[in-house]
């Protein structure tokens, strides 16, 4: 088997075979993570060395959102959780956000 000079390979094939690629054989070294659980939206998106959350921007004060990704302001708005305090004002809402008040005795109606 006689010798091929790297010049024409690299010139063949269009790279140098001794190179090391960005591609399949780099991603088998990859073995450790750059992300873990975030404490306040509970996704795995919580970076470790920037310590801040991709998803809900944490530590920041408020909930990381764009407008120009609609779809994801749409799965973290109100009313994709429980609503428990707001469930409560709507029920007030409809009787006035009466306070102090006690419901008026019914008087038994007699049976004629």
């Amino acid at each position: 088997f006689h010798f091929v000079p790297t010049a024409f390979l690299s010139f063949f094939y269009g790279c140098s075979p001794s190179k090391m690629t960005k591609g399949t054989s780099s991603f088998g070294k990859r073995h450790n993570k750059t992300h873990t659980l975030c404490r306040r939206c509970g996704r795995s998106s919580y970076h470790i060395q920037k310590s801040t959350c991709s998803q809900c921007g944490y530590p920041a004060a408020k909930l990381r959102s764009y407008n120009w990704s609609v779809k994801a302001k749409r799965r973290k708005t109100t009313g994709t959780g429980r609503v428990r305090y707001l469930k409560v004002v709507r029920r007030r809402f409809r009787n006035g956000f009466r306070e102090g008040t006690q419901a008026k005795p019914k008087k038994a109606t007699q049976a004629k």
